[in-house]
C-alpha cells in the first residue's frame, strides 16, 4: 500500500512559484540610480538646495527593490515579495520622477 501524501502547510495551491534568476530590468535601474546618486547627489534636493527627503526615500526605495529583485532574491512573504518586485521598482522610480517634476527639477538636463 503506498504511503499517503503529506501536504506542506506552508505552501498553498494559489501561491504562484516565481521564477528566481537575475532580473535585468530592476538590476539595471538600481545600478543607474546608484551611479547617478553617487555622481550627482544634488539631484535629491529642492530648488533651494535643501535635501528633499521624500525624493531621496523614493529613489533609494527603487534602488533597494531593484537590487533585491535584480540579484534573483524572491522573498517567501507575500508583502515583501510585492515590495521587492519589478513593478515596485518601476512604481518607486515613477513616483521619484513625479516628485522631481513637482519640485520644478528637470531630471533629464543634468
Amino acid at each position: 500500500m503506498p504511503a499517503p501524501k503529506v501536504m506542506n502547510p506552508t505552501v498553498t495551491e494559489c501561491d504562484p512559484k516565481p521564477s528566481a534568476g537575475i532580473g535585468w530590468l530592476p538590476l539595471l535601474i538600481a545600478i543607474a540610480i546608484l551611479v547617478v546618486m553617487t555622481i550627482l547627489p544634488g539631484i535629491a534636493t529642492d530648488l533651494a538646495g535643501r535635501a528633499d527627503h521624500p525624493l531621496a526615500m523614493l529613489l533609494f526605495a527603487a534602488m533597494s527593490a531593484g537590487f533585491v529583485r535584480g540579484v534573483g532574491f524572491i522573498p517567501h512573504n507575500r508583502v515583501l515579495r510585492l515590495m521587492f518586485s519589478t513593478p515596485a521598482t518601476l512604481l518607486f522610480l515613477a513616483l521619484a520622477i513625479w516628485r522631481m517634476m513637482t519640485l520644478g527639477r528637470n531630471f533629464i538636463v543634468y
